[in-house]
């Protein structure tokens, strides 16, 4: 089985980290056998509540590490960490169950999240052939199909409520995508969807994967930091991430 990988994309404030750990949960109960892992690859850092895992070391602590020694001459040190650099990765994930996960981290320093980005898209080439699965909670807006980060995944998901702007937001990263990314397959989501919004009339999007309404057990669970293993089966999201998820990996 090659590595299947989810890369979960949108605007902010769409629900796109409750979907990946609702991946995540449902991919790690159907495929008890199967190893997986989730990368934060949000700066926001929501994943590790979602999931209820805490990383004691990030990628940006490694890369900080490696560019504190070649800035103070440790060239040798340096050298040593970077061919090493899959123990360190190693070390840095934390396994639960079948799960194992991985946080990009939040940088100190305020401006461009470049130099984590560029390191993120070798981790993610050097770590996809030890899981059966890998699912990656990006950061709001387009900057990692920008760059590159997530150039070799199987399945771009869009994640946009109902508004003019998610939806804008979504399709100008599907368009992007298609240019960057080869060999993958794009869905939507529709989550939190209010009123009567038909997703299903919306032009210059891809394959509507489901169309999710406001949930208040997702909600609860955000209000208390919970984990998504502790939403109802029959909960929206949990049914919207399972119908979304089937049709992506029935082809």
């Amino acid at each position: 089985m090659d590595t299947k990988v989810f890369a979960f994309a949108g605007k902010g404030g769409v629900g796109k980290t409750s979907l990946s750990a609702a991946f995540i949960r449902i991919l790690s109960l159907s495929f008890p056998d199967k190893r997986i892992l989730a990368v934060d690859a949000d700066p926001a850092v929501g994943l590790s509540t979602a999931l209820q895992i805490e990383p004691s070391v990030t990628l940006d602590d490694i890369r900080v590490q490696i560019a504190e020694n070649i800035e103070q001459g440790q060239t040798t040190q340096a050298i040593e960490l970077l061919s090493e650099a899959k123990f360190h990765l190693t070390d840095s994930i934390v396994e639960k169950g079948n799960i194992s996960f991985l946080a990009i981290g939040r940088p100190e320093a305020a401006g461009c999240y470049c130099k984590v980005n560029a390191y993120l898209k070798q981790v993610i080439e050097m770590l996809s052939e030890n899981f059966d699965f890998i699912v990656i909670d990006g950061e709001a807006g387009i900057e990692q199909i920008n760059r590159r980060v997530m150039e070799n995944i199987t399945y771009l998901v869009l994640v946009s409520d109902g508004s003019k702007k998610g939806i804008q937001v979504i399709s100008t990263i599907d368009k992007v995508a298609d240019k960057l990314i080869a060999d993958h397959k794009s869905g939507v989501i529709f989550n939190r969807v209010r009123g009567s919004f038909d997703a299903y009339s919306v032009d210059g999007i891809p394959q509507v994967l489901a169309v999710i309404g406001e949930d208040e057990n997702q909600a609860e669970n955000d209000m208390q930091g919970e984990s998504v293993f502790s939403l109802p089966v029959d909960a929206p999201l949990y049914k919207g991430a399972e119908k979304a998820l089937l049709s992506l990996l029935v082809e």
